[in-house]
This record gives structure tokens, C-alpha cells and sequence, in this order.
């Protein structure tokens, strides 16, 4: 396998947030979607405010072939900023971080990482392993939530992410293009919310909110 390949240029992100945002209640969101994923995603982006300040890291399966455009797509929707990810990028408050294609986005404490190990369900991106990594990270202060896709990816990561005490929206498969990806996380019994589409938006917001009650 080509090294030069291994890890992609960290142009940006160089030096870690100065903010401090230890009084939110989670670190980070994780999301993970496939066939229909970008319309689902633009209406969840959509609904997050300027000032939402947890980083949001998302894995849309892509092919490998896909263009860099992602992320000007989303800008469209979104008064929050839209980035493909870097290698050992730093994480920024109130920023939306893509898994570009072919590669395996991982989250640690404070950066996200890129590889090219093997595929997951045939994916890479994989929501597996977004969601597992960021499970060992960031343990309880961590919302996964699965929407749209037409196979499993994301459930064996979404219960990682229950064992950890964090959070598991998936969207109602009703609502969803392809409903195999959300109704496998259900499935396996790793769901704390089923919210239609055009809820999840609104309920992150409130869910996050630096005054509410989470006990």
C-alpha cells in the first residue's frame, strides 16, 4: 500500500482551541448515514445555530472516487462550519467534520485521525469505527446518532457507545430513504431516542444546552 496514502497533509487545525468549553455537556456528537444521508444530514445541519458549539463528526459513505466538494455542499444549509477532515487534525468547538473518502475517520481525545486500514461492511468510512473510537475517547460525554443507510454499519459502534455511558439517537426508520442502517441500531438495542428526521436538529440543541438537566 502506497505511505504517501497513510496520512493526509494537516493543512489546518494546527493548534488546539483556546475556548474553553468544559461546562457543555457533551464533547462530541458522532453521526453516521449512507444511501439518502446527505438530504438527512442537510436538514439536521440546518437546524443547528451559528453558536452550537460541539464539534459534530460524520461519517457518509462515500465512494472512493467522489469529489472534495462535500463540504461546500453542506456550507449551503449550515451557519455552522463545514470541513473535510485533515490527518491529526485538532477539533474545534462548532465545527462539522467530514470523513473523506476512502479513508477511516477515528476520533481521539482532542484531534481526529485519518487511515486506510481495511473496510468495515465494506465501507471506509466506516460508522464503526467513527463511533467506537469515539467511545474510548470520550466515554459518557458522547451523542452517536444513526440515520438513513441500507445495511448495519453503525450498530456493533453504537452499543461500544452505550457501554460507555454516552448517548444513541437513531432516526425513525419511517423517516428514513433507506431504513436498514437505523432499524439495525434499534435492533440491537443500543437506542436511547427515536426521533423523526426534522427532530433530531431541535433536540440536539435543547439536549445541549449548557443549563439543561442531564442527571
Amino acid at each position: 500500500m502506497n505511505a504517501e496514502r497513510r496520512a493526509r497533509p494537516a493543512t489546518s487545525g494546527l493548534r488546539p482551541p483556546a475556548r474553553d468549553t468544559a461546562e457543555l455537556p457533551y464533547d462530541i456528537i458522532v453521526v453516521g448515514c449512507s444511501l439518502g444521508g446527505m438530504q438527512a444530514l442537510r436538514i439536521i445541519f440546518g437546524g443547528l445555530p451559528e453558536d452550537f458549539c460541539i464539534p459534530v463528526a460524520v461519517v457518509q459513505h462515500r465512494h472512493r472516487t467522489s469529489n472534495e466538494n462535500l463540504p461546500t455542499f453542506f456550507r449551503r444549509s449550515s451557519d455552522m462550519p463545514v470541513v473535510d477532515v485533515q490527518d491529526k487534525q485538532f477539533i474545534k468547538p462548532g465545527t462539522i467534520y467530514l470523513a473523506p473518502a476512502d479513508y477511516r475517520l477515528l476520533v481521539d481525545k482532542g484531534r481526529v485521525d485519518l487511515s486506510v486500514d481495511d473496510a468495515v461492511h465494506h465501507s471506509r468510512p466506516s460508522v464503526d469505527v467513527l463511533f467506537e473510537s469515539a467511545a474510548d475517547a470520550y466515554g459518557p460525554r458522547v451523542i452517536g446518532i444513526v440515520l438513513t443507510g441500507s445495511n448495519a454499519d453503525g450498530a456493533r459502534g453504537a452499543l461500544q457507545i452505550k457501554r460507555r455511558g454516552g448517548l444513541v439517537v437513531a432516526q425513525d426508520p419511517i423517516t428514513a430513504e433507506a431504513p436498514e442502517m437505523p432499524r439495525a441500531v434499534i435492533e440491537a438495542g443500543a437506542v436511547d431516542q427515536i426521533l423523526p428526521l426534522n427532530e433530531i436538529g431541535p433536540w440536539l440543541v435543547e439536549r445541549c444546552r449548557v443549563d439543561q438537566d442531564h442527571a
